[in-house]
């Protein structure tokens, strides 16, 4: 059948209700997946990052992608697809660039406002101690670290998330990063509250901000070759190589573990030991996820990993 022969294609809904609705739309056979999802867009009002389009056939979802033809999908004349709304969506950078916002703005501002926080206690220690103020410099500095990847170095798989995500994704950098750790790290009665000179401390101080340099380098580093997978403007992903990729699946998520063990180390707080719980069980998670999908997608060219995130244990 000729890629340019044009085939109707009849529509369901799946989900909530959509207010315009086409009863089947027209395509060419030999159409872009994506130029299906632009059509059905103009025809419902929606944005094509708001729709899914699944098979009635099979329920399998038909990417919306410019490399994906309509007639590798296996649709044909009269074949019914359903169409559901994902609801109002923002963009993945929009949401990093929120997430870490937060513990950003929230360390500085509980470090210069100790006093209100506290009351008495805090005007009467002194100020913070040398070893607070090291942890309020790293801890921001990581996020400052956050922000630049997400504007300048990050490429995302996917355009957008249902806005809904965003408040789950935010409680985690903005109250466990954030307003917890930063509260307990700053605190008068903390236990880096009067401790000596950071000179006078080296032995722990030293070795935990040599560890926390090199594992936010080597996290740079990682992100830069996780980059350098995907050509601009596509979702083509390649086979991760470079630092740590020999090792683990994701060592970005490796580096970061590292650079969090550090500050914690630093802060001595349990309210830091928690983010990194936390943090880590959900990037243990996503590793395997990870290598689970670059096993599919690349097969015997892909090098299985028998550790995910952590060198001889996850």
């Amino acid at each position: 059948m000729s890629s340019t022969h044009e085939i109707t294609l009849a529509v369901r809904p799946r989900g909530k209700p959509i207010k315009v609705l086409p009863d089947e739309t027209s395509v060419a056979l030999g159409d872009s997946a994506e130029e299906l999802y632009k059509r059905l867009a103009a025809q419902t009002g929606l944005s094509t990052h708001r729709l899914r389009v699944t098979k009635g056939s099979d329920g399998s979802v038909v990417p919306n992608s410019k490399d994906v033809t309509l007639d590798s999908t296996g649709l044909r004349n009269r074949s019914s697809i359903y169409l559901k709304d994902l609801g109002p969506q923002i963009a993945w950078r929009t949401v990093f660039v929120i997430e870490y916002l937060g513990p950003l703005l929230i360390h500085p501002l509980i470090y210069l406002l100790r006093r209100p926080i506290y009351g008495g206690d805090a005007a009467d220690d002194g100020g913070p101690s040398s070893r607070q103020t090291l942890c309020m410099l790293l801890v921001t500095l990581h996020f400052v670290k956050r922000e630049l990847e997400t504007v300048f170095v990050h490429r995302f798989s996917s355009a957008t998330m249902p806005v809904s995500n965003i408040f789950k994704n935010s409680f985690h950098y903005w109250v466990l990063a954030g307003l917890n750790m930063a509260y307990w790290i700053y605190s008068p009665t903390a236990t880096i509250a009067p401790s000596p000179s950071l000179a006078a401390d080296w032995v722990v101080v030293y070795p935990a901000v040599t560890l926390y340099v090199l594992a936010e380098l080597a996290n740079l580093s990682a992100h830069l070759s996780l980059r350098g997978l995907r050509r601009p403007g596509t979702t083509d992903r390649g086979i991760p190589r470079g630092l740590g990729f020999d090792l683990v699946t994701s060592p970005n998520y490796l580096f970061e573990v590292l650079a969090w063990l550090a500050i914690w180390i630093l802060t001595r707080s349990l309210s830091t030991g928690v983010f990194l719980v936390v943090a880590g069980a959900q990037m243990y998670a996503w590793a395997r996820k990870k290598e689970v999908r670059y096993r599919r997608e690349f097969g015997s060219k892909y090098p299985k990993k028998r550790y995910v995130m952590l060198p001889g244990l996850l």
